[in-house]
């Protein structure tokens, strides 16, 4: 079986990222994690990441650099972790696909629950890195 590609958002605020709460029709609900994505056939990542954001808590985000990659814990998608900076405004959920979202440091992260052991990785080695 074939791996989909997606992007994860690793969208910042000054010291803090953006992780949301999965919503309902989400894929796996309940779930706190940063925001992500499949690619649409002929996007690149960098645009992935743009419209994901935008899509799913209406903020304007500029992509930074990739600066990981994994994959899902079932194996189904090879994940894009890419850093975005965000511009100012409110974050407006998108019904449904998004219960909550917080700016987090990774210390803020590490208590939430339920979260995904990737993210757990990214957020305790990778980000102190970056």
């Amino acid at each position: 079986m074939d791996q989909r590609e997606a992007i994860v958002a690793v969208v910042r605020r000054k010291e803090r990222v953006l992780v949301i709460q999965r919503g309902p029709l989400a894929r796996l609900s309940g779930y706190w994690a940063p925001l992500s994505g499949t690619l649409e056939a002929g996007e690149t990542q960098a645009e992935a990441l743009v419209r994901e954001v935008h899509e799913e808590v209406g903020l304007r985000v500029s992509p930074v650099a990739k600066v990981w990659e994994s994959q899902t814990e079932d194996g189904t998608f090879r994940l894009h972790w890419w850093t975005a900076e965000a511009e100012e405004g409110d974050v407006v959920l998108h019904p449904g696909e998004v219960s909550d979202a917080r700016w987090v440091t990774p210390e803020e992260f590490s208590r939430l629950q339920p979260v995904f052991e990737t993210d757990r990785v990214f957020f305790d080695r990778v980000l102190p890195q970056l």
